[in-house]
């Protein structure tokens, strides 16, 4: 039976002649300049966003992207085609030490192509934190749910309607036996096939990412988009911002001419990502007397749990996630200690066998085994205590930015908490082997002997393993500039013409997967900013 084919929705809109140029293709021998009344530095979950609603206020929007201009047309399911083009350093971003794996995306929508759709609202306790200890008053739960409810009627978020595939039902059924509750994940999906090939770009265009909504509803206002194309440097006159440097970037991702094309604007907007975005304010000497740009960036440290289960669980099939627990996400659940989400991750060949732990004949015995293998992820919920203050983003020599994150002996424990807790879901659900994610960890067979072997382990990087998909923070907004980069609307102070509309807002990280939460601060953001400019929505 032939495969079914899906309208691509990009080159619809190339076609009616929408204004996109791929910075591959410009001179490097000499200086290109665009105009427009604000320039957009990312096309992810807060650049797409703000373009959408600046565009429809009528004003001229030029987005700025490294990444390349990716489609429908182009996602084949394919992790040897995915990792390389659509996320940053190949999927292979790590911090300073090496010790964590970080996942972003890179590419025109941002991480909100590749992402798992999991869709939640900043909780409760994350905002009353914000409110007492950088004092967002007008950041409540009452005064947001309106900018959260305008992006879920626009992005399709609703809790997920079909049943779980096996992986997530584990997680259900190991709860149960533990009387614990799980809830179904909301996801920004729209006819989904339920495929479980989100992370590699959706192919039927129902992931309801920036790529297939906001940036297409933008471009057909006349925005402008520049693809291949890294901003270098904003370049300053006192507190203005006069321009933005552009380096253009080769088809190949990588970098091909410096300096070659210059942006002037009347406003900017910096929404690259919680790495990016510090790195940019750092390479460009913009205004910090506290020093804060960069700080207090936060990754959610995610922990994992592998085991194996005599049925077939194939995690590579189905909606990646759509169950989870909060049950100890929150203080009084914790004791002291770190809270967490459970989750579970996708089960693709190369994302799990770049991820487990083991080598040759181990490695490979597990792989063989990849059916029938189960995964539990708890994401920490990092900035909430003195002993859990984030990383800071720094520049290598040539200019790139890394994320330095030591892991705290509080973070640490707190991560051995988790393994022993999944490991106990897991067993609940009849889970025969579990292996704790340490490279000297070994599968064991019983919740006594898995729980011994966490206590013992040495929860050191390189020893202990650690990943994330979040980023979060290192332009944290706050009532006061001793302790934000931005305020509550992301303007960044002592500056007359420059935003922070991204992730690098949050104070701290959000406890939950952050992307609703970044929709909901842009789309208020956004509004602000068009009126300010003389414009409304």
């Amino acid at each position: 039976m032939k495969a079914p084919t899906f309208p691509d929705p990009i080159k619809a809109g190339l076609a009616r002649g929408w204004r996109v140029t791929d910075g591959a293709s410009l001179p490097a021998d000499r200086q290109t300049t665009f105009e427009a009344d604000v320039a957009i530095v990312g096309t992810g979950a807060g650049g797409g966003t703000a373009a959408e609603i600046l565009a429809a206020a009528g004003l001229k929007v030029l987005l700025l992207e490294e990444g390349g201009l990716r489609s429908s047309s182009d996602f084949h399911m394919k992790e040897s085609e995915a990792y390389p083009t659509l996320y940053q350093e190949s999927a292979s971003r790590k911090t300073k030490d090496k010790g964590i794996n970080i996942m972003q995306g890179r590419t025109v929508g941002g991480t909100t192509v590749v992402n798992w759709t999991s869709s939640f609202r900043t909780p409760a306790t994350t905002l009353a934190h914000w409110q007492s200890h950088f004092g967002l008053a007008d950041l409540t739960t009452e005064a947001l749910t309106p900018w959260w409810e305008r992006m879920e009627q626009r992005l399709h978020v609703a809790p997920w309607a079909v049943p779980p595939n096996v992986n997530n039902q584990l997680l259900t059924d190991g709860l149960a036996k533990l009387g614990v509750a799980s809830q179904v994940i909301p996801r920004n999906v729209d006819g989904c096939y339920n495929l479980g090939y989100c992370g590699m770009g959706c192919p039927t265009n129902a992931k309801q990412s920036m790529l297939v909504t906001t940036l297409p509803a933008a471009l057909d206002r006349g925005a402008e988009l520049l693809y291949n194309a890294r901003a270098e440097r904003l370049v300053f006159a006192g507190s203005k911002v006069t321009g933005v440097v552009v380096t253009l970037m080769g088809k190949d991702g990588f970098e091909r001419a410096r300096d070659a094309v210059r942006v002037n604007a009347r406003h900017v907007v910096l929404a690259g990502g919680a790495i990016n975005t510090p790195a940019l304010l750092l390479r460009s000497g913009a205004p910090d007397p506290h020093r804060l740009i960069g700080t207090r960036t936060f990754l959610h440290p995610v922990m994992i749990s592998p085991s194996l289960f005599e049925r077939n669980v194939d995690g590579y099939s189905g909606a990646p996630q759509s169950i989870y627990s909060d049950h100890w996400n929150e203080p009084e659940a914790n004791d002291g200690h770190i809270g967490f989400k459970l989750e579970v991750p996708p089960m693709h060949p190369v994302l799990i066998g770049s991820t487990m732990v083991g080598m040759g004949v181990d490695h490979a015995a597990w792989m063989k085994r990849l059916r029938n293998a189960h995964v539990l992820i708890a994401l920490t919920r990092d900035g909430f205590h003195a002993e859990s203050t984030g990383g800071t983003v720094q520049l290598r020599d040539d200019g790139s930015p890394v994320l330095d994150y030591p892991l705290s002996t509080y973070v640490m424990e707190g991560l051995r908490r988790t393994m022993s807790i999944m490991a106990e879901i897991q067993f609940a659900a009849g889970a025969s082997i579990v292996a704790p994610f340490h490279e000297r960890g070994t599968a064991v067979r019983t919740l006594a002997a898995a729980k011994a072997q966490i206590a013992s382990l040495d929860m050191r990087t390189p020893y202990a393993k650690v990943v994330s998909a979040h980023v979060m923070g290192g332009c944290a907004m706050a009532a006061d500039d001793a302790r934000g980069v931005t305020d509550s609307y992301g303007r960044v102070r002592h500056t007359d013409n420059l935003s922070v509309i991204d992730g690098s807002l949050f104070p701290t990280s959000i406890g939950a997967n952050p992307q609703l939460s970044i929709y909901g601060l842009a789309a208020r953001a956004a509004t602000a900013l068009a009126k300010h400019l003389g414009r409304s929505t």
